[in-house]
């Protein structure tokens, strides 16, 4: 068996992915036995940069990749004109590098389950509340949660044109009450919590496409599986160990 690879490909919502309580390591302590989780987060990153580097960022992934997860927007969605401009994409050239980058890693890994994740909400008194670079000089915040909702639409739109899935994380959060705080550590960045909503729709995203735990097979025969009167009859390459 061939040990199946998901890869996290992102801005600094993948990149903290694997921090405590992160959604990254819960998902690699979910698949602990079945596949293995490879992070490419980079902090800051808007789509026009991440299609730059793309290949680049995949190139020493090795084996199988079963998933990919694509989560890319809060930078994109900077407001043109406050703090954060540098990072700003426009929607419609958003759109398009969202498609190529899909379209790359596709023709890297034929057969790729491609997962779309939308930028989060926005918290707009938590954007206020650090700076420097949160807000400029008129005090107003240099992300809105109107401005991360058209691309989260566009995420969610490139995904049905593309005929992949997509994870609406901007739509999901907001149906729980006291999401602005509850999810949000900084007005942008996911707590504990946001985390865990975001590990429970990959999850639920894998599952969709087959790649539950129940439909991947356990790396090496399980505990209880063993037959400890003779162990090497659990193990299907029996002269690898004779060969030790």
């Amino acid at each position: 068996m061939v040990r199946p690879s998901i890869v996290l490909f992102g801005d600094s919502i993948t990149e903290e992915a694997f921090g405590e309580g992160g959604w990254g390591s819960s998902l690699a302590n979910h698949y602990s036995r079945s596949a293995d989780v490879v992070l490419r987060g980079y902090s800051g990153y808007n789509t026009r940069w991440a299609g730059r580097v793309a290949g680049r960022a995949v190139a020493t992934v090795a084996g199988a990749v079963a998933a990919v997860t694509i989560c890319f927007g809060a930078n994109d969605a900077a407001l043109p004109d406050r703090a954060s401009a540098a990072q700003h994409v426009p929607v419609g050239e958003y759109r398009d590098n969202l498609r190529a980058i899909c379209a790359m890693l596709q023709r890297r890994w034929p057969g790729v389950v491609v997962i779309l994740v939308t930028p989060p909400p926005v918290d707009e008194d938590g954007r206020r509340r650090y700076p420097p670079y949160a807000h400029d000089y008129s005090g107003l915040p240099e992300r809105t949660n109107a401005a991360a909702g058209v691309y989260a639409r566009a995420c969610v739109e490139v995904a049905r044109q593309c005929g992949i899935r997509a994870i609406d994380i901007w739509s999901r959060m907001q149906k729980f009450p006291g999401w602005e705080k509850s999810f949000l550590r900084d007005g942008l960045h996911l707590t504990p919590r946001g985390n865990r909503v975001l590990f429970e729709e990959v999850v639920f995203a894998l599952k969709d496409a087959n790649l539950s735990l129940e439909a991947l097979p356990a790396d090496l025969p399980l505990f209880g599986d063993m037959d400890p009167d003779n162990p090497a009859k659990s193990f299907e390459d029996e002269g690898e160990w004779a060969e030790c």
